[in-house]
């Protein structure tokens, strides 16, 4: 059964920035647009490189190591060489939390 828990604080990433969180096995990358937080693995579905060290515009990530982009709001593949889609996990903020349900 899945379950909301608590990952940040939403002092810890403001508008326009992003933090990396470990939860269980999987490495987790939450961004904050303009005030909605978006929750998606950290991970290229490509080559498996680390996709929170790209470059975000608006709501597309760019994978740091070959250019493949993903939309992080639904985790689709916008741009080869990734041809997977990454997984996102739904996000709620309760007060001051910033929670993601996994």
């Amino acid at each position: 059964m899945a379950e909301f828990v608590t990952v940040a604080t939403t002092d810890e990433i403001p508008p326009g920035e992003r933090l990396v969180v470990g939860v269980g096995r999987k490495w987790i990358a939450i961004f904050n647009v303009d005030g909605t937080y978006y929750a998606i693995a950290d991970v290229c579905t490509h080559d498996d490189g680390p996709l929170a060290e790209g470059e975000l515009h608006d709501c597309v990530i760019t994978c740091p190591r070959h250019g493949a982009e993903f939309d992080i709001k639904t985790g689709k593949v916008l741009k080869a060489p990734a041809m997977v889609d990454v997984p996102t996990y739904p996000v709620r903020v309760e007060g001051e939390d910033i929670q993601i349900e996994v």
